[in-house]
């Protein structure tokens, strides 16, 4: 798995579960959950780690807000986003 570069949030809520940004992720820590959201999809949820901040998966998603991505800048910055 590649260094983890960043990380990634999804709006629960506002994913409609078409999985693009699953498809889209070069290092694959994407997946589609198996509980339903509010609007009854199956969202999708980051792993937890090995995101390498590429952003890929923002583009690739079609529903503005629903991913965003936080991209570390150094290995200091990545300290302080974890605390």
């Amino acid at each position: 798995m590649p260094t983890p570069r960043g990380k990634v949030e999804i709006a629960q809520d506002q994913c409609k579960g078409c999985a693009v940004c699953v498809d889209a992720c070069p290092p694959k820590v994407l997946k589609l959950t198996t509980v339903l959201n509010v609007q009854g999809y199956h969202p999708v949820q980051y792993l937890g780690d090995g995101c390498t901040g590429c952003g890929i998966c923002f583009y690739a998603c079609p529903e503005p807000g629903a991913i965003t991505v936080y991209k570390w800048q150094d290995e200091e910055s990545k300290k302080q986003k974890a605390a």
